[in-house]
């Protein structure tokens, strides 16, 4: 049963959207919202597939509760109504993260096609978090020994943070597992993690690698390539094995990751 909330502060366009929408389907579930603080409130305490909300209200109008829903509950797809068809309000909207915008009088099927694929997508961003969760517990942290916890503690006190961190150990010891709980606990946990194998990588193209090149930069470079530092954006990057580089390469790897 897919939950939709409908925000709408006309009582007569609240019950035809409403008729429409269970009409349509058997498995929608609307509750209805006459303002933008009341939908609020139910957004807070019930979880939601789908939000439809108008534009103008009182009290507090479409766009701040799409504001505030992209907040606390980003994963819920919002389109937004409005009787006034102003472009630049569409866009703002959009920009915002409104999964798309629809005038009154709502065209019908476009209506319901447009609440069929915002569900769909709802469905996929579902399981996209769960295929993340559960390829996480690859990599999770086992035993209660103090020593655990003391990285345990150390991991939370550094993830939040944009320190570079090094990680030492012999072989064997979990540093990659360290680096992994570092890049989940962090605030970039929803960017890519890029593990480098410095010491599998041939000195002469370590630098290619990590800071890409453009085309003809040496001779079998026949096109641009991005570098992994480039591909870790707003991620991780995972230096493995970063003392068998090049001290040369070490130090422009220390210059770039340096702010001034």
């Amino acid at each position: 049963m897919a939950k939709i909330l409908l925000i709408e502060d006309e009582a007569s366009i609240r019950r035809v959207l409403n008729k429409i929408l269970t009409e349509e389907s058997k498995n929608y579930e609307v509750t209805d919202a006459e303002d933008g603080l009341q939908g609020m409130e139910l957004v807070k305490n019930e979880d939601f597939d789908l939000i439809l909300c108008d534009i103008k209200m009182p009290k507090m109008d479409g766009v701040e509760v799409l504001e505030a829903v992209k907040k606390i509950k980003p994963e819920i797809p919002v389109v937004m109504i409005s009787g006034h068809g102003d472009l630049d309000t569409a866009v703002n909207t959009m920009k915002i993260g409104a999964f798309d915008y629809i005038s009154k009088p709502p065209d019908l099927n476009r209506l319901l096609n447009t609440v069929r694929n915002a569900l769909d997508r709802k469905e996929l961003v579902v399981e996209n978090t769960r295929l993340k969760k559960k390829v996480s517990k690859n990599y999770q942290m086992i035993g209660e020994s103090q020593e655990i916890h003391t990285i345990k503690d150390m991991i939370e006190k550094v993830a939040h943070t944009d320190a570079r961190v090094l990680i030492t150990g012999p072989n064997g010891t979990g540093k990659e597992l360290v680096a992994h709980w570092l890049h989940q606990k962090s605030d970039r946990s929803k960017g890519p993690m890029v593990e480098v194998n410095c010491a599998a990588i041939p000195s002469e193209l370590i630098e290619s690698e990590l800071f890409g090149h453009v085309k003809g930069a040496f001779t079998s470079a026949n096109k641009d390539r991005a570098g992994k530092f480039e591909a870790a954006n707003k991620g991780t990057i995972f230096l493995d094995e970063i003392g068998d580089m090049s001290l040369s390469a070490q130090a422009k790897v220390f210059k770039s990751t340096t702010r001034e």
